[in-house]
């Protein structure tokens, strides 16, 4: 039996770490297939950067900026600089570098014909994005892919390269299709794959799933090739709370949890896995272990299907700030309120923001959307043109969850809302679902580490005053 390994970008910056600790590390080296995600920061380099939305090539074309050719060219230097850092035989860097200089040229090209062609009135440039955006996803995991394939083999291994980003490739289908094509002839007890993240299929994986992808790859070869077990290996531990917030000397791994618990992280953005990835798992009954690339010798964090705890117990304080709250007021909506949210999903698709989190009455809704500010706005917008009447606002806040695989959800409440009193946090909403997973809490975008720390201290770091069975006569 084999298993099925994702490297994280992150950690993929840190290839001697990825060498030592995972590949080489004391275990058989073949019976594993590795799914690598681009060099850390390329892929936003490529299209935007995940966390800030600052505009990549892509963006770059999308707004018609011509200094999108000079952004290739930077991201180019960058992506030979990676290759003089890891390779010292003189051969093998010009392989590496005439690989990804031939990639970057093509790129070039095909875009430049694209916006030559779009300066015609009969041909859009917005009819070809979708697959601008998708060509140029594949570029930093070809990169990443090629160059480990390349230094495994400097070393002796008969290592793969399993290009799946569509290049001269004669493999077509959808998602399922293209990989059991790509895994057909691979003997796993002698050769070892080294699979890009990206994979070009019908259904447009980056349209699908936007930047959750390799996560779907690693996934769906996990379960087609019948993997006895999943890893992802990361820069960190996933642990009690960022321990960037609260002190690396006051968090803890999880240790053991199950899916429902990884669905929760997924939805406020933590990436244990993407919630599509982490489903087809949990139907295959293959397990999920997340690993700190620089600690191989600690088991990690162990998701399962049939884990649940004997007693009650957070296993991690997560959230994420700059939430937009969109609140809909309007009188007229009583008795309305399944078509228009249906209405108001629709515009929130199409803006390509995401929901993470919902309330309603009769006569009001709010909305709490993650994604770019400029997307954001675009949903307020929408929003007060179908409400002509209604009152509509948006705000800033902050989401936290305190979740865990079985929870006591009143002591929490209790618990929480004593400790943040105490530190002037004053939480302008508060859900606990009929899903004894979570509890979240929505306070002002500015106090978002300050309750993460408050909570952490007050639930996990310190003993939770339980309260007591009340009895209804």
């Amino acid at each position: 039996m084999h298993t099925v390994e994702k490297i994280g970008g992150t950690s993929m910056s840190s290839f001697n770490e990825v060498l030592d600790n995972i590949i080489f590390y004391p275990q058989s080296l073949y019976q594993r297939i590795f799914v690598v995600s681009a060099y850390s920061g390329i892929t936003n380099g490529l299209l935007e950067c995940k966390k800030t939305g600052k505009p990549g090539i892509y963006q770059a074309v999308a707004d018609h900026d011509p200094q999108w050719q000079q952004q290739l060219a930077q991201l180019k230097d960058r992506m030979l600089l990676i290759n003089h850092d890891m390779f010292s035989d003189p051969m093998a860097r010009r392989q590496a570098d005439h690989f990804i200089i031939e990639r970057l040229e093509k790129a070039q090209s095909c875009i430049q014909n694209i916006l030559d062609t779009c300066q015609f009135r009969q041909f859009s440039l917005a009819g070809y994005l979708p697959q601008i955006r998708e060509f140029l996803s594949s570029i930093g995991e070809a990169h990443s892919a090629f160059n480990t394939a390349l230094l495994l083999s400097l070393h002796k291994v008969n290592a793969r390269f399993v290009d799946l980003s569509g290049w001269d490739s004669e493999r077509s289908g959808n998602l399922d299709e293209v990989l059991t094509q790509a895994m057909a002839d691979i003997d796993l007890s002698q050769e070892l794959p080294i699979v890009t993240g990206y994979v070009s299929c019908d259904e447009g994986l980056m349209q699908t799933y936007d930047r959750g992808y390799s996560e779907m790859t690693f996934s769906r070869l996990a379960v087609l090739t019948g993997a006895k077990e999943a890893v992802i290996h990361k820069e960190y531990h996933l642990s009690s709370a960022d321990p960037g917030i609260v002190g690396a000397d006051a968090v803890s791994p999880i240790g053991h949890t199950n899916y429902d618990v990884a669905d929760q992280l997924a939805n406020l953005g933590m990436e244990a896995i993407h919630p599509n990835a982490a489903a087809g798992l949990r139907k295959a009954g293959i397990n999920l272990v997340i690993k700190n690339t620089f600690e191989p010798e600690h088991a990690g964090t162990r998701i399962t299907q049939s884990y649940q705890p004997t007693q009650d117990k957070v296993d991690i304080i997560a959230g994420k700030n700059h939430i937009c709250a969109l609140h809909i007021f309007d009188q007229t909506m009583v008795g309305k309120i399944d078509n228009i949210s249906y209405q108001i999903i629709e515009i929130i698709r199409q803006e390509r923001v995401q929901v993470v989190g919902k309330e309603m009455n009769a006569n009001s809704m709010t909305y709490y959307l993650s994604g770019h500010e400029k997307a954001q706005k675009k949903v307020l917008k929408k929003v007060e043109a179908l409400f002509p009447l209604g009152h509509i606002s948006a705000e800033m806040v902050a989401l936290i969850s305190v979740i865990g695989a079985q929870i006591d959800q009143n002591s929490i409440l209790y618990n929480a809302i004593i400790a943040l009193n105490q530190q002037g946090i004053l939480p302008q909403a508060m859900h606990t679902p009929l899903r004894n997973v979570d509890v979240q809490f929505v306070v002002a975008d500015k106090d978002y580490d300050a309750t993460i720390r408050t909570l952490h201290q007050a639930l996990m770091e310190q003993t939770p005053v339980c309260l007591q069975s009340v009895k209804v006569a």
